[in-house]
């Protein structure tokens, strides 16, 4: 299994492209670099995801976030709804910028996005010094873990480390809404 990281131990390990589980406000998340190529394709290999779902990305404040995001394909009233619900448990599918790579959309002129509240998400992405990408530590199609006795022993021993902490106490993982109209696409 691997071992249990201080927020500081998990950020240089991100830095040089690991992949780490870690607890976010529902589930216990993979995480990595999203601009490191290979280490995204590592991520999904280990959930055994298709690069074409797409990924979320995660950050403790906008300012990340912005070089993914097209803001001004937003009206300003959406962008305004979908501000007020940061940082919160709120992730929003949003218009991607022009270079955002492939790994993290799938091939979508979109990309989904949250600005977390969590002590720990944030707290990683702060030491880090940017967003994240953030799925369930899950492999695809098995349940996410709510704790981490809940977390697949493979996949434990396949990441670079466990982030210490507990998730945030969510019943399930953020809901994903649209941010040009507010629909829902996972409630």
């Amino acid at each position: 299994m691997a071992r249990t990281l201080a927020i500081d131990e998990a950020a240089a390990l991100l830095q040089r492209g690991d992949v780490l589980a870690y607890p976010t406000e529902a589930v216990w998340g993979l995480g990595c670099d999203p601009d490191n190529e290979a280490s995204v394709l590592r991520l999904l290999g280990l959930k055994r995801r298709p690069v074409e779902k797409g990924l979320i990305l995660v950050a403790a404040h906008l300012d990340p976030l912005r070089r993914w995001l097209d803001l001004p394909a937003l009206p300003p009233e959406r962008l305004a709804v979908v501000l007020a619900s940061w940082p919160g448990p709120h992730t929003w599918v949003m218009p991607a910028a022009a270079d955002a790579p492939r790994w993290i959309t799938g091939g979508r002129d979109s990309i989904a996005v949250r600005i977390s509240a969590d002590p720990v998400v944030s707290a990683l992405c702060e030491a880090f010094g940017g967003a994240l990408v953030s799925t369930s530590a899950n492999i695809g199609g098995e349940p996410p873990a709510h704790r981490r006795a809940e977390l697949d022993p493979a996949l434990c021993a396949a990441v670079d480390g466990l982030v210490a902490g507990e998730t945030g106490g969510l019943a399930q993982p953020t809901p994903i809404r649209l941010a040009l109209d507010g629909s829902i696409l996972r409630a």
